[in-house]
């Protein structure tokens, strides 16, 4: 996965606007809100920052 740092320091979870970390071995964004949480595939370098595509962490 290839995101650029300024833009993951644009980015925000949909959600909740919390900020975004990337999860480069898993091509995942993942929320780091505690009460949030939801991670968010990356697919062909695109994030896909869409809720119902989002997955809850365990």
């Amino acid at each position: 996965m290839k995101i650029d740092n300024w833009l993951l320091e644009i980015l925000a979870c949909p959600a909740c606007k919390a900020p975004l970390r990337a999860e480069t071995e898993a091509d995942e964004l993942v929320c780091t809100s505690d009460s949030c949480g939801l991670i968010y595939p990356v697919r062909d370098d695109i994030p896909v920052l869409l809720v119902d595509e989002a997955r809850k962490s365990a």
